[in-house]
């Protein structure tokens, strides 16, 4: 009996010895673990406050770096034909050929200021080369426009504007011969011409020739649909009016072109 208890004891205490060896191993563990909770919730902590940071630094970037949403400087060239108006028409016919170039330098999406040149061909009429007593003839005119030019975008592919501004304009022309004796009265084609002096032909014979200035307005729009890249078509059409003494030019071009 004595051996039976001598055997649960020495069991006993190796029992015991095992615990205890086992709850003093778990304790640096534990310890580790607590010691590692705040070190953990210090990384967290730092990465929660730098996603908060980087959002306004990326806001920041962008807006330092945001680009343009138009370019600084439009560029066109095109060509039409030109159906005068009032007085011009009286003795010029309609189609007549021109050319016409053109730079804008924009100061935001929507408005810029616009240079344009213009060369027409202004074809004589029969009747108008029938009171010049003239076998044939031509005439020219040359336009310069300055002005604002607002740009009205529609879709990405498509686009409006409108042109206003002042204008000088040159018109000039020759007569292959002409029949009218000099210091005849003058009739409407010979005021038109700028060669009717005091309501005669001058008498030194120099109506053969026409050369006259003048100043005047410019109104039109068009419309434009981009093809490629920043390479836009365009339709345009235009009133063209200018005056000297009396003396009245107006056309309304009709142009198509390119733009970059």
């Amino acid at each position: 009996m004595s051996g039976k208890f001598a055997m649960v004891r020495v069991l006993l205490l190796a029992g015991l010895t095992t615990i205890g060896i086992m709850g003093y191993a778990q304790q640096p563990a534990n310890v580790q673990g607590a010691s590692d909770a705040p070190a953990t919730q210090a990384t967290a902590g730092q990465q929660s406050d730098s996603a908060q940071e980087n959002p306004q630094e990326e806001s920041s970037s962008r807006r330092r770096t945001r680009p343009r949403d138009y370019s600084k400087w439009t560029f066109n060239v095109g060509g039409g034909a030109n159906l005068p108006r009032g007085t011009s028409d009286t003795f010029i016919k309609s189609g007549g050929l021109l050319g016409t170039a053109g730079v804008a330098r924009n100061t935001s999406k929507y408005l810029g200021l616009r240079l344009d040149i213009f060369g027409m061909n202004f074809p004589l009429r029969d009747s108008a080369l029938l009171m010049a007593s003239a076998p044939g003839g031509r005439s020219a005119l040359y336009g310069l426009t300055l002005g604002p030019v607002i740009n009205i975008p529609v879709t990405r592919k498509y686009s409006g504007y409108v042109v206003i501004g002042a204008a000088f304009y040159h018109r000039d022309g020759k007569l292959d011969s002409s029949t009218a004796l000099p210091g005849s009265a003058c009739n409407p084609f010979w005021v038109w011409w700028g060669r009717c002096n005091n309501t005669s032909i001058p008498l030194n014979g120099n109506f053969l020739k026409s050369s006259q200035n003048a100043f005047g307005l410019d109104f039109g729009g068009g419309v434009a649909r981009n093809v490629h890249g920043n390479i836009e078509i365009y339709a345009e059409y235009r009133l063209m009016h200018g005056s000297h003494n009396n003396i009245t030019t107006d056309t309304r071009p009709i142009m198509v072109g390119v733009r970059w």
